[in-house]
């Protein structure tokens, strides 16, 4: 049906494409209304499904419109230019009736086929779409980068646009087609991916990685490239090494987060029933903004001991500012008073005002304080993770053992990180209290008077001087 790839002279078609052209024939047909296509840059799915087939279906249905939309409208509107010029070089032999494109409407992001109803409308993701509607949808990559990928706030907004704008203008029994690369596990397709796990709208996906894994759709052996006579195994082996993990376990193999873990492995972590008594404990909490929807507060109980680490309690909640200081207040008198408390202090007054309101008011009497942070949440959690890799990071047994680790691995690329955060903040607060001690041993005994008296000490809680010396140096 469609073009195929031209190798020595002679049209061939790869079979990740076979694939693809059979499904689009169903889509053609009424026999799928809903399709995703998953696969990695430079393989095809654009010019395949973009250009060739919008062409061939407005040749075939004169009569029925086609919106294309992509991550920009001038991005849009190259393929909308590109598909008129296929109707215009070959419309008048390459289908059943003779077609033309209407010169009086043949811009490349607006063009109408003369004598019938049909035609063509691009636009950018998140733009407005004018006229009619579409019997076929197309949305043809609608991340551009990694800086739109990583944005909460864009992903939010692309996935609005689809509900309220794009979906609307899909006529009855009309076809939707979502072209991409994947980039992060909130992007539009993870949106409608976990919108059917909640039954909604079913749609067909072909997920196709550049390197073959188990169950491989068109039969490759694992390890297999996806299209060996255009990226065989040494250009994909270059691409990983030069792309590194994160962005090839996204963009090339389809999983937005890599399936061996990113800054964490799952395997890091072993699972233990019990802590040492004697460590030095910290709750670190970070809360989550009221007006920051989808966010969660979180408490991570940590505690250290001769150099290892052991993460004894998460708790998580999504709850108005009530909710959250019951919680607060709650694990505090679990935990207790040997248990440091540590809160992460938001920029501005609002956050000094939001610590002095808890030091006040809910954890008066505990061993208190908030704690600013600077730096990304990588380069924070960089310690931790450097720690865990050694084999020095235990988790306690609990019932919320494998949501934590399911966020810790997707960090930096899954939708939340308010695990992540709390652990680097934990981490952060006890080896830091190691410094306090050190340099404890440093100073003159009236030294140590004027920060805090050694008596009041504990030295396996940390409580006592820490606080002061905290001030001082912190």
């Amino acid at each position: 049906m469609l073009a195929h790839s031209v190798s020595g002279g002679r049209w061939t078609c790869p079979r990740h494409l076979e694939l693809l052209n059979d499904k689009l024939l169903d889509v053609a047909a009424g026999k799928c209304t809903r399709l995703m296509v998953f696969m990695p840059p430079r393989h095809g799915k654009s010019e395949f499904i973009s250009k060739y087939f919008t062409a061939w279906y407005l040749g075939t249905f004169p009569d029925r419109r086609v919106i294309l939309t992509s991550y920009e409208a001038d991005f849009a509107a190259q393929w909308g230019r590109r598909a008129r010029e296929i109707v215009e070089e070959h419309g008048k032999l390459a289908f059943i009736e003779a077609i033309e494109v209407l010169p009086d409407s043949s811009a490349a992001s607006r063009w109408d086929i003369k004598g019938h109803t049909g035609g063509m409308t691009t636009a950018g993701v998140m733009g407005p779409i004018t006229g009619k509607g579409g019997h076929l949808i197309i949305i043809d990559d609608p991340v551009k980068n990694a800086e739109q990928a990583s944005s909460r706030t864009y992903r939010e907004k692309a996935w609005e646009w689809y509900q309220s704008t794009l979906y609307t203008r899909l006529e009855p029994s009309g076809a939707l087609i979502l072209i991409m690369t994947r980039w992060n596990q909130g992007d539009l397709a993870g949106k409608i991916l976990t919108d059917m796990e909640n039954n909604g709208e079913v749609w067909d996906v072909i997920n196709l990685p550049a390197v073959a894994e188990t169950d491989d759709i068109i039969g490759r052996k694992p390890g297999d490239p996806l299209w060996p006579a255009r990226f065989g195994v040494s250009d994909l082996a270059r691409i990983k090494r030069t792309a590194g993990s994160y962005y090839w376990a996204a963009l090339y193999q389809q999983h937005p987060v890599p399936q061996e873990g990113g800054m964490f492995k799952r395997h890091w972590f072993k699972i233990v029933d019990s802590f040492p008594a004697n460590c030095r404990q910290v709750r670190r909490w970070d809360l989550a903004a009221s007006q920051r929807k989808g966010d969660w507060t979180s408490g991570l109980r940590y505690g250290t001991l001769n150099g290892q680490f052991w993460i004894i309690h998460w708790a998580r909640v999504q709850e108005n500012p009530a909710g959250v200081e019951k919680l607060v207040r709650q694990k505090a008198m679990e935990d207790g008073p040997q248990v440091l408390i540590r809160m992460e202090q938001e920029p501005g007054s609002s956050g000094l005002n939001t610590i002095d309101h808890y030091a006040r008011h809910i954890l008066k009497g505990f061993a208190f304080k908030g704690v600013p942070s600077t730096g990304s949440k990588e380069v924070r959690a960089q310690p931790v993770s450097a720690a865990a890799e050694a084999g020095n990071v235990f988790i306690v047994r609990g019932d919320w053992n494998s949501a934590f680790l399911d966020e810790v691995t997707m960090f930096p690329n899954g939708d939340h990180d308010d695990g992540v955060d709390t652990l680097s903040g934990a981490h952060y607060d006890l080896t830091l209290g190691e410094q306090f001690r050190n340099l404890a041993n440093e100073f003159k005994s009236d030294d140590i008077t004027a920060a805090g008296s050694n008596d009041s000490f504990d030295e396996d809680s940390g409580i006592g001087y820490e606080d002061e010396l905290g001030d001082l140096f912190g």
